[in-house]
């Protein structure tokens, strides 16, 4: 089955923008390496791995320095060569989720050419992530 990919973060003044919050290109940044994380631990080869896409970044609430914040991140969708990744940002110790996103990857050769990775998502595992499955087909429909 596949696991959550649990990133831990420490908020830095070098990662604050011009208010002393959490610059939102940092946390773009940190999302689409989480989701890469996922993806390379269900794949195998991190090198062949790309981003193509970056869904919605909503904060909920401003990040400060000093704050600990934690990216959940696990599979929701897989097509012939792409990976779609759920994350969530969490503050330590919040339930409710600071972000959510969705990021898209793709396997590719050194040509940088798209190939099928053959991993399909089981039955079982996307009745326990329907939520998740859900978003990330809708969203590629929506395409």
């Amino acid at each position: 089955m596949l696991e959550v990919t649990s990133i831990l973060h420490l908020i830095k003044p070098k990662d604050l923008n011009h208010h002393g919050t959490l610059f939102a290109g940092q946390m773009a940044k940190w999302l689409v390496e989480a989701g890469l994380i996922a993806a390379s631990r269900l794949i195998g080869k991190p090198g062949d791995i790309v981003c193509v896409r970056l869904d919605s970044m909503i904060f909920k609430k401003p990040v400060k320095n000093g704050n600990l914040v934690e990216i959940k991140s696990r599979i929701a969708f897989l097509g012939t060569s792409s990976i779609t990744v759920h994350s969530q940002v969490f503050l330590k110790n919040d339930t409710v989720p600071l972000v959510s996103s969705m990021a898209t990857f793709v396997t590719v050769d050194r040509h940088n050419r798209p190939y099928g990775h053959g991993f399909k998502l089981s039955e079982e595992y996307i009745a326990e992530n329907r939520d998740i499955y859900t978003e990330a087909l809708n969203g590629r429909e929506a395409k």
